[in-house]
């Protein structure tokens, strides 16, 4: 399926086009999209930092886990894209040395008041509240977006 600019994400036949269109549901307002585009790395950043925190091994396995739902999805673009957002968000986290825990603490708090408040405006619940796997699409959603304003299929 062709991506353009202008069309909105259509639910296509691969798993990745059925959850962003149903993510892209609860996200139309132009205020929510602009705060999750800031809030959703943000947060990101945020849990690998708690995790790294708890032991570095423990952010490794996650990511992983996450890289494999990624891959499960069927979308080289994406898969590649996360792979080197979370090679960035890894090397930020090492940078923020014994400061992790609450860098990464304050930044989970703010970003995640910043979401609230979006779907405040938007009038409709988080998607993962009916399904956690939106925790993960979340990312993807915003990746969408870009890729759009860019001409990028996924």
């Amino acid at each position: 399926m062709m991506h353009t600019a202008d069309a909105p994400l259509a639910a296509g036949n691969r798993k990745v086009d059925r959850l962003l269109a149903h993510y892209g549901e609860s996200h139309r307002h132009p205020t929510n999209e602009l705060i999750h585009f800031v809030a959703i790395p943000a947060i990101m950043l945020s849990i690998v930092g708690l995790l790294f925190a708890l032991h570095p091994w423990v952010a490794y396995g996650f990511v992983a886990a996450s890289l494999v739902y990624y891959a499960t999805l069927r979308s080289p673009v994406f898969l590649a894209t996360m792979l080197v957002g979370t090679a960035l968000v890894l090397a930020l986290v090492h940078a923020m040395g014994g400061l992790v825990l609450p860098v990464s603490a304050a930044i989970f708090v703010v970003a995640w008041i910043f979401q609230f408040i979006g779907h405040k405006i938007e009038g409709k619940k988080p998607s993962f509240f009916e399904d956690i796997q939106y925790l993960w699409v979340g990312p993807l959603f915003v990746l969408s977006r870009l890729f759009l304003r860019l001409g990028i299929r996924w």
